[in-house]
């Protein structure tokens, strides 16, 4: 299968017999600490820095219709990202102290997913 845009992802997604959550992680950059003066120069330019992560969320190809759907809702989080990576896990959520859903894929691979009322936090 070639997936080759968000709309391919969110297809075969929902093509596979297991349950998928797509979990996606938003980044911004800001100046290293002990930068230099051209690091400073190219991130005042818009370019460079370091990654800094802002915020997660962990959805189900059922809850995204689109990239734009995202989109909305991460500018509703305000989050003013740069990098967005995305992994596709499997399995059923699995509530967590704070009634958050996450999967146990997400739970095994070292940090919990972040609720999205905790967004606003990272």
């Amino acid at each position: 299968m070639n997936i080759s845009s968000f709309d391919d992802l969110l297809q075969a997604a929902r093509a596979q017999p297991e349950p998928q959550r797509l979990l996606f992680v938003f980044a911004g950059t800001e100046l290293p600490d002990e930068y230099t003066e051209q690091q400073r120069a190219d991130y005042e330019r818009g370019s460079g820095g370091a990654l800094v992560p802002l915020m997660c969320v962990d959805k189900t190809p059922a809850e995204l219709v689109s990239f734009q759907t995202l989109l909305t809702e991460s500018a509703e989080m305000g989050g003013n990202w740069r990098l967005c990576g995305r992994s596709v896990g499997f399995g059923r959520p699995q509530p967590d102290e704070r009634g958050c859903r996450s999967t146990a894929a997400a739970h095994g691979r070292g940090h919990p997913a972040r609720c999205a009322r905790d967004l606003h936090s990272l």
